[in-house]
């Protein structure tokens, strides 16, 4: 086991596997319980059925997802040598890129599926263009279904220059992205390399996922712990619960919570129903501040120390990427912006600049409107009190998802913010 964590998201077209190779991952790392697998075991081999043990574990994932399981369970894990990996999202997952963007934890690197019978789909260009928005570094690309193609080089090669040209489009270095041809469902380059592409001698997956770069926790930064929930636990009183997302909370602290404006010292930090005195990015916690009632705090509040509070924007700039808009957005549009716990609706004042993706570069100074594939640089005010940071100081409060008519029309980082 390994003390070293990452959280890797799972991206790409809809139809292209993600879930297979989740299953494939969580199998071949032995994450799925040995005694459910030999209950499995002994009903496969009594209905006559080989090779049950991989189906299983595609089938649980299956009805896990069919029960609608909360967002919690949606996080699989799995372990290599070298690092303890949570899986951002179970893929399949409807609210995939709004969870992937002010997930209760943000990628660290992600794993693109693309199908070697398909090659880029409009998801895989979403979720690439996604990647890049959000500062994902490393992309591992699993050219999969290689079984499909009966393990053709040459149809691996149109894949790879297909996605080249796609990470190109995207400024996306293709020397921060690397390519393995595997077959999800067969088992070929995951855990071992595999006979079938004798012409493919580069990583295998794991190896792969090995290598990746090891985050740096954000312990330096100041905390910020956006509010999931606030409970009354009698005996105790109030209990605010979320994810520790920068910084560290400590028994004894002086917090603020924004923007509810309300703080207080910290009395007591509970992980795991115990105890603790401190806890550290990635923690999940209940805590319990002196003086604060249940209808002092709500979700989407952010937790911080008193003598540096989170932010409260007026208003904040940022880069918005639209992924899909019945038509076209104009300054006035008023959507929900999900940002860390926080749900609120917010105005888009101003739209001050459409960049062309593929460069950066300013194509055009306050343009009349955005639509579908444009990124752009555009001024927001939130219509109630949202605390949000700027990406380039505090990245896991800067990102956030806009949604409209059910679903993800676009997503966003944080370039400043004009305080209340």
């Amino acid at each position: 086991m390994s003390d070293r964590h990452q959280n890797l998201a799972i991206i790409g077209h809809v139809d292209h596997g993600k879930s297979t190779l989740v299953g494939r991952l969580l199998y071949e790392t032995g994450s799925v319980p040995e005694h459910v697998i030999e209950q499995h075991k002994e009903e496969a081999e009594e209905k006559g059925k080989g090779g049950f043990e991989f189906a299983y574990v595609m089938d649980n994932l299956a009805e896990e997802r069919e029960r609608g399981v909360t967002i919690d369970i949606a996080h699989q894990e799995f372990s290599t040598d070298e690092y303890e990996f949570t899986i951002v999202d179970c893929p399949g997952h409807r609210d995939f890129v709004k969870n992937m963007i002010t997930g209760a934890s943000q990628a660290d690197n992600a794993v693109l599926v693309v199908a070697a019978d398909d090659g880029v789909a409009p998801q895989t260009r979403e979720h690439v263009f996604l990647a890049r928005t959000l500062g994902i570094g490393e992309l591992i690309v699993g050219v999969n279904k290689m079984d499909l193609v009966d393990y053709n080089e040459a149809d691996y090669e149109q894949v790879v220059s297909e996605v080249e040209d796609l990470l190109k489009q995207v400024r996306f270095g293709t020397e921060d992205a690397s390519f393995i041809p595997i077959s999800a469902f067969e088992g070929d380059n995951v855990a071992e390399a595999s006979e079938n592409t004798d012409w493919y001698d580069g990583d295998i997956l794991l190896e792969a996922l090995n290598d990746l770069p090891e985050p740096e926790p954000p312990t330096d930064a100041p905390l910020r712990l956006p509010i999931q929930d606030v409970y009354t636990i009698d005996g105790i009183g109030t209990v605010p619960v979320g994810r520790v997302e920068t910084g560290i909370l400590n028994v004894g602290d002086n917090v603020s919570f924004q923007p509810s404006d309300v703080g207080g010292e910290v009395k007591t930090v509970e992980m795991h129903h115990e105890e603790v005195p401190k806890a550290d990015p990635g923690d999940n916690v209940g805590f319990n501040v002196r003086g604060i009632g249940k209808d002092d705090i709500r979700r989407g509040d952010v937790c911080g120390p008193a003598d540096d509070p989170p932010t409260v924007a007026e208003t904040f700039q940022a880069q918005v990427v639209v992924m899909q808009h019945p038509s076209v957005i104009t300054a006035g549009y008023t959507p929900v912006f999900h940002a860390h716990t926080a749900q609120v609706a917010c105005t888009i004042e101003s739209i001050d600049q459409k960049i062309d993706p593929s460069s950066g570069e300013v194509a055009e100074e306050n343009p009349d409107f955005i639509q579908n594939g444009d990124a752009a640089v555009v001024t927001i005010r939130p219509q109630k009190p949202l605390s949000i940071e700027p990406s380039g100081e505090i990245p896991e409060l800067g990102s956030f998802a806009i949604r409209d008519m059910g679903q993800t029309i676009a997503a966003g980082k944080v370039l400043d913010v004009n305080e209340r």
